[in-house]
């Protein structure tokens, strides 16, 4: 392989990792925010709070506290959900209950 196709090959390779990195960082605009304890099981968007998993669609219990949906900003509460931080209290107050 010639010097000018590795230069190819490498800058290729670098596109589909910057790529694939972009995906699997979950973001979203400035009107959007956190919506924790609303998502039905297998409908969270990303991660919990408890770390049991890292991707979306992998709760399994209705409407779970460290679960969480992005939603429109300022609707969370009228769904009946939690911010990040009320919801991390109600998480960590669950498990010194459980102990």
């Amino acid at each position: 392989m010639n010097m000018k196709n590795r230069v190819v090959t490498a800058a290729a390779l670098a596109a589909v990792v910057a790529g694939a990195l972009s995906v699997a960082q979950p973001t979203f605009a400035g009107d959007k925010e956190k919506c924790y304890g609303i998502a039905k099981a297998g409908q969270n968007d990303c991660a919990n709070l408890a770390g049991t998993h890292s991707c979306a669609a992998q709760s399994t219990v209705d409407f779970d506290i460290g679960e969480y949906k992005v939603v429109e900003a300022g609707t969370c509460e009228a769904l009946g959900g939690y911010s990040k931080g009320e919801a991390q209290k109600m998480y960590d107050e669950q498990q010194v209950n459980k102990r």
